[in-house]
């Protein structure tokens, strides 16, 4: 369902964002925390597309593409909350089964630094919180992201682990856990995957 904010239009994403997707995560300036995570071609996006679109029809919620309400023919961004760490299928139990929701987004560079991240995950919050209460809401980020970070605690989840982050190719890369709540070791190990 199609949400507006202050600045922001968020729609459902679909199939037909992929061009406009893949220009956002194909671009190495989009992924200076993390480099190895740009989408190196039109084939990865449309991969990671497909989860997306899992969402919302497994969860009937997941990430918005985000347009400006000034300029909405250009996609700015993508993000929002996504249920992650659930066992396949399982929805009646899933926070048990180490289920969280994931707070994340992803906005092109000229985009950045004007407070739409907050803006963006202050409604992501509210809205998976109405819709599935009993699931923590996680972010989780490289510590060398600050302004992931701050963004994390405006919307008020705290650090709740920070270690080494396994399998990053930079060996001195550390994670953060930020949630809004304790999590259980599934939930943790879950993001930490």
């Amino acid at each position: 369902m199609p949400q507006r904010t202050a600045r922001l239009l968020l729609d459902p994403t679909s199939a037909d964002d992929l061009d406009a997707l893949h220009e956002i995560y194909g671009d190495a300036r989009t992924w200076t925390h993390l480099p190895t995570g740009r989408h190196p071609d039109r084939e990865r996006t449309a991969e990671v597309l497909e989860r997306w679109l899992d969402d919302w029809r497994s969860e009937g919620f997941g990430a918005w593409t985000i347009r400006e309400a000034a300029a909405p023919e250009l996609v700015i961004g993508h993000g929002g909350c996504a249920v992650r760490g659930r066992a396949a299928g399982a929805h009646d139990h899933a926070a048990r089964d180490g289920a969280y929701w994931n707070l994340g987004y992803r906005f092109r560079p000229e985009a950045q630094g004007r407070g739409l991240a907050t803006e963006l995950s202050r409604t992501a919050v509210e809205a998976a919180r109405l819709r599935r209460p009993g699931l923590p809401i996680v972010a989780y980020l490289l510590e060398h992201n600050t302004a992931s970070a701050r963004v994390a605690e405006k919307v008020g989840l705290t650090l709740r682990h920070r270690a080494p982050d396994a399998g990053n190719p930079d060996a001195s890369a550390i994670r953060l856990v930020y949630a809004d709540r304790e999590l259980t070791a599934a939930q943790l190990a879950a993001t930490l995957a």
